[in-house]
């Protein structure tokens, strides 16, 4: 647990708890606090039993905002996309007058990355490092959405050029990855209008209209994820296709083998190959031969067929 007086940006570690529990003169305490820390913080701070139980809940929670008589408590997702899944890390908030506390199972980078700014702007209230830290949040969505964008684009090449087997799998799960977060989205927008509109003691209502426009940002994204949904109908169709004009294809080259071969084969079936003077007919490895001969032709068109992926 870290324990910083916050005032015009400037960070002064502090040592005691006890400290943070009377409004300073100037600035607010931040509490970066870990899920264990709560045992102590709870009742120095009056935390709400549910509030806690959320935090330490092993569950996924739902971005929400409970309004108690001392503090608010504020849950909202942070985005984690490392190209094969996406996650979402729960940052737990606790926004009093004089303090805010920061609760996470897991690093949060927008944590680190909102130092240098509460320097560069220097903050000195609870409710300015809140907005920014949303704000920070928010935008990483965008970041995150601009990969899985990327990632679209090349399977959509790939998917034109050669297709694979492994591509139907990556698309099933893009999709679910994306169909499950565009549902996690819509309690987060609400949470952030809630911020917005919502008469709220604790924000200062000139900062409250700032929170619209990270609102606005949060239903961009939205509709965002809507479009890499369709996007990945797409290719879905696209794949179906390109795997039906793939086995066009092979048939047109079977087809064109068996027209090859059939007139021998009619030749062979009426004279039987029954000559009487035949290379190798009495050769007593004659047998043989034409068994691995038979064998290792049946295996090299097996592997040629692997390698042009028509099996």
């Amino acid at each position: 647990m870290k324990i910083r007086l916050v005032n015009n940006g400037v960070f002064i570690p502090v040592d005691d708890i006890q400290q943070a529990l009377t409004p300073p003169a100037e600035g607010f305490y931040w509490i970066d606090a870990d899920v264990d820390d709560l045992a102590v913080l709870q009742p120095l701070f009056l935390m709400h039993d549910l509030a806690v139980e959320d935090c330490l809940s092993d569950e996924e929670q739902r971005p929400k905002i409970e309004i108690y008589e001392n503090h608010y408590f504020i849950v909202i997702n942070s985005i984690r996309f490392d190209d094969e899944e996406i996650f979402l890390r729960a940052v737990n908030l606790f926004l009093g007058r004089h303090f805010i506390i920061s609760v996470t199972k897991h690093k949060i980078s927008e944590l680190r990355t909102l130092k240098p700014i509460l320097w560069e702007q220097e903050i000195s209230t609870p409710d300015r490092l809140l907005y920014l830290l949303v704000d920070l949040i928010v935008d990483n969505y965008f970041t995150v959405g601009d990969r899985i964008e990327a990632r679209i684009e090349k399977l959509e090449e790939d998917i034109l050029m050669h297709t694979k087997k492994s591509h139907l799998s990556e698309i099933i799960g893009l999709r679910s990855e994306i169909l499950w977060l565009k549902k996690v989205l819509g309690p987060q927008k609400e949470v952030i209008n809630t911020l917005n509109k919502k008469d709220l003691r604790l924000i200062d209502d000139q900062l409250q209209k700032y929170f619209s426009d990270i609102y606005e940002n949060a239903v961009k994204i939205s509709e965002t994820f809507e479009t890499y949904r369709d996007l990945m109908g797409n290719l879905r169709e696209a794949y179906q296709s390109s795997i039906a004009n793939r086995a066009n294809e092979i048939m047109r080259v079977f087809t064109a083998i068996t027209t090859v071969f059939m007139p021998l084969t009619v030749i062979t079936g009426i004279y039987g190959m029954n000559f009487t003077n035949m290379p190798e007919l009495n050769w007593k490895y004659s047998y043989f031969v034409v068994i691995g001969l038979m064998v290792t032709l049946g295996l090299s068109m097996f592997f040629i067929f692997r390698k042009k992926d028509w099996v």
